[in-house]
């Protein structure tokens, strides 16, 4: 069985998310999604907006059929060393240091990275903006 993990916020949960998750999983055949902790965001970027609990967001991305597990994450390149995936799926826009790591160990343990692109005209900052 090939596991694909994908990994964010989903906050302000929307159609790019859920595209996200779809292409994602016809990657392989199990789909892991990882949460962000709302806690660590806030420890990085205390003046974020965040709308929904961490367990909001679980139990949001954990009602999905195209989503097989959730579980949460702090760091990306810290925890995804502690997930079984085959595949980590990421969105083009993330780039961070954390990501940059996270690819690296990923390639260095033969873990395959894929880059989905975004959904066009659908962004988190941008809902967020016109609140």
């Amino acid at each position: 069985m090939k596991k694909v993990l994908t990994v964010g916020v989903f906050d302000y949960f929307h159609l790019g998310h859920l595209r996200l998750f779809k292409n994602a999983k016809k990657l392989g055949d199990y789909l892991i999604v990882a949460v962000q902790d709302g806690d660590f965001i806030l420890k990085f970027k205390p003046n974020a907006n965040v709308l929904y609990t961490t367990e909001q967001r679980l139990e949001l991305v954990g009602a999905l059929k195209v989503v097989d597990e959730v579980t949460t994450y702090q760091a990306v390149d810290e925890d995804i060393q502690k997930i079984d995936f085959d595949v980590f799926a990421i969105g083009g826009d993330q780039n961070h240091e954390g990501f940059q790591r996270a690819v690296k160990w990923c390639e260095e343990h033969g873990k395959e990275v894929i880059r989905l692109p975004r959904t066009p005209g659908i962004a988190s900052s941008e809902i967020k903006k016109n609140l």
